[in-house]
């Protein structure tokens, strides 16, 4: 599996939101905290992404992603939910881990090889269930640190 974006400690952590909508709201927030982008684009571009359809994707995970001018590479975040909340997945299961991922405006096959690297490690069971179980920002980071730069290594 090779990943093909940066995701930092500060971009790692736990929320507690009551809808979908809370969730992109925090997602955008996050993002613009960590990598300086703008929290209303952000916002708006999650937004606009999930009233296509819903990234959540089942097993109780969701991928919201957007693609933004003034970016040089693909970056990620990733949100733990205090609460599982409805998505409106294809398998109608509550989500609580979200993987956002943000990639440059002109990026097309780049944007689609991640999201099909965050898919396939988040359809690991013994990764999913690493993750359910982490109980603080420091050790959700270094599970996914550690497989993202050992697959990119």
């Amino acid at each position: 599996m090779s990943f093909h974006f940066k995701i930092v400690p500060e971009a790692v952590g736990f929320a507690d939101a009551a809808s979908k909508a809370e969730v992109i709201a925090q997602m955008a927030s996050l993002f613009a905290r960590v990598y300086g982008l703008d929290k209303a684009e952000l916002e708006t571009r999650l937004s606009a992404r999930e009233a296509l359809g819903s990234t959540g994707f089942g097993r109780g995970v969701a991928i919201p992603h957007a693609r933004m001018a003034g970016l040089k590479l693909p970056v990620a975040s990733f949100l733990k939910l205090a609460r599982p909340i409805d998505f409106e997945s294809a398998d109608k299961a509550p989500v609580n881990l979200v993987f956002g991922l943000i990639s440059p405006e002109q990026a097309g096959p780049q944007h689609l090889h991640a999201l099909a690297a965050i898919s396939r490690l988040m359809r690991e069971e013994r990764f999913h269930e690493a993750l359910i179980s982490a109980g603080g920002e420091e050790e959700l980071f270094g599970l996914l640190a550690n497989v993202i730069d050992r697959d990119a290594a």
